[in-house]
């Protein structure tokens, strides 16, 4: 699907914020890859619970490029390929066939805001791959949506246990507007590192940039270390 299927306005103004914050970052701190910044008791990782820059709200804002694709049950796929020895497609029969988890994570989005302790359902990123067998090659993964949307990921980082692909939020089926049916949730980066209405897994031997990484936003997206913008 290309861009210009998207909303521009929403894409510009996210642009030029990156623009007018690169190397200055939220609240005006530089991004420090060296200290842990945040408040809060320590979470399941050793990291303060609210990360620097971040306010927690009781809701779950939305957030998308102007597109919420709908997609039914019954003509949902997802694709894994790339440097793997055993390429496959799952119907969503299939995907909720696979070894089910459930898990509670805190979500942070790059705009400032952070929503805590999310009751998740899904299945684990690190499945997928050994249910892929990855080649030895495989040292990034590439991740699109059903909307075109796109983001990149070190293969370490998505191998964390909290690492999900998520069809249930507190209960319920997840919303449309969140990415549902299913989208992908990267508890230890900003919440764009995970595709909403996942459509596609690729693992690479080199990192290829996302939709907003090449616009300006951090490869890395370290919440603890205010990690928004690229240099």
């Amino acid at each position: 699907m290309p861009d210009n299927q998207f909303n521009e306005n929403v894409i510009k103004g996210k642009v030029r914020r990156a623009e007018e914050k690169r190397g200055i970052l939220s609240g005006g701190v530089p991004a420090n890859m060296r200290s842990v910044q945040g408040t809060g008791a320590p979470n399941r990782h050793g990291m303060p619970k609210l990360p620097v820059g971040q306010r927690e709200v009781p809701n779950w804002p939305v957030l998308d490029l102007g597109i919420q694709p709908h997609i039914p049950l019954e003509t949902w796929k997802l694709e894994v390929h790339g440097e793997v020895e055993n390429p496959y497609t799952l119907a969503w029969k299939d995907f909720i066939k696979l070894p089910q988890v459930k898990d509670v994570s805190d979500f942070h989005c790059v705009t400032s805001w952070s929503r805590m302790d999310n009751e998740w359902e899904g299945v684990r990123f690190k499945t997928l791959a050994e249910k892929a067998k990855l080649k030895t090659s495989a040292k990034f993964v590439y991740i699109t949506g059903h909307d075109g949307y796109s983001t990149n990921l070190k293969l370490e980082e998505c191998m964390d246990e909290d690492v999900l692909i998520v069809h249930h939020w507190n209960g319920i089926p997840l919303p449309r507007e969140h990415g549902g049916p299913a989208r992908m949730i990267t508890p230890r980066k900003y919440a764009w590192k995970g595709s909403k209405w996942i459509k596609e897994i690729v693992f690479l031997d080199r990192d290829q940039l996302g939709f907003w990484e090449v616009r300006g936003y951090s490869n890395t997206a370290e919440p603890w270390f205010n990690d928004r913008y690229s240099e």
